[in-house]
């Protein structure tokens, strides 16, 4: 019973599993790949912390997306952000043993690196409490 790794591992499959998105990048990855061709959304770290009540264990989790495109203008990333955030908000019911109580995108930014390509963090928390 890990949430952690229970939502993470919901999270991969909603995104992998999303038509329209997968229509836009060339892979979602599930952590950092060793080596990728832009676009491609990644699925970072997961950071946990204490969401319990007095009768129920929770827990809240941080989750970010990365999506890394190389193109000159930031057009193409744009398009993408918006389908995978309706992605992410798919997250919802009961995933395993935990129940999704909020799931909320607590800030977004899109920036370009100095390797000159474009990339779009967005920052979740997600609420969950255990069945």
């Amino acid at each position: 019973m890990n949430a952690d790794a229970d939502i993470r591992a919901a999270l991969v499959s909603l995104l992998q599993g999303d038509a329209a998105l997968n229509a836009q990048v060339n892979r979602v990855y599930d952590g950092e790949p060793a080596k990728a061709t832009p676009p491609m959304l990644v699925v970072g770290d997961v950071l946990g912390s204490d969401w319990a009540t007095k009768d129920k264990a929770g827990r809240e989790l941080r989750l970010s997306l990365t999506v890394e495109d190389d193109r000159e203008t930031p057009a193409r990333i744009s398009g993408i952000m918006p389908l995978a955030d309706a992605a992410v908000r798919g997250l919802s019911g009961t995933i395993g043993a935990w129940r999704v109580g909020s799931l909320v995108m607590i800030r977004s930014r899109l920036v370009r690196n100095g390797a000159g390509r474009w990339v779009a963090v967005m920052d979740y928390r997600v609420r969950v409490l255990a069945n």
